[in-house]
């Protein structure tokens, strides 16, 4: 690989990077305004979930936004990519905290598709 080639891969790499930091840090903005909401309102379960999961959806479109943005061209594949990271990451992130998994196997999989959707579309808006 030229070295040009290598520059443009880092590039890419740091794109990603920087989107993955934007998209956490949008999403521990979010969950404490859900929070707040929680302890204010007394919320239910059921629309703490559709919060959360819109807390999801909105981080990774945001990151897979900017990541198509960066990178310039396939911002779909890079959007993708962020939203796939995020949620390995989330998912090691839960796996450390809990020391195991407490999902069902289709939430995961509803989860993953939500923010690889997320971030595709992110990345083919922007």
């Amino acid at each position: 690989m030229g070295e040009a080639a290598m520059n443009v891969s880092m590039k890419k790499m740091s794109a990603i990077l920087k989107s993955l930091v934007v998209s956490y840090i949008i999403t521990i903005a979010m969950l404490l305004v859900l929070t707040f909401l929680l302890f204010q309102f007394e919320l239910d379960e059921g629309k703490v979930s559709v919060g959360i999961i819109l807390v999801y959806l909105l981080s990774c479109f945001i990151g897979g936004f900017f990541a198509g943005k960066k990178c310039g061209s396939r911002k779909f594949l890079w959007g993708l990519a962020v939203g796939g990271i995020y949620f390995t990451l989330l998912l090691v992130l839960s796996l450390a905290v809990k020391h195991g998994i407490s999902a069902q196997p289709v939430q995961m999989l509803t989860t993953l598709m939500l923010c690889a959707g997320g971030g595709m579309l992110g990345g083919m808006l922007s």
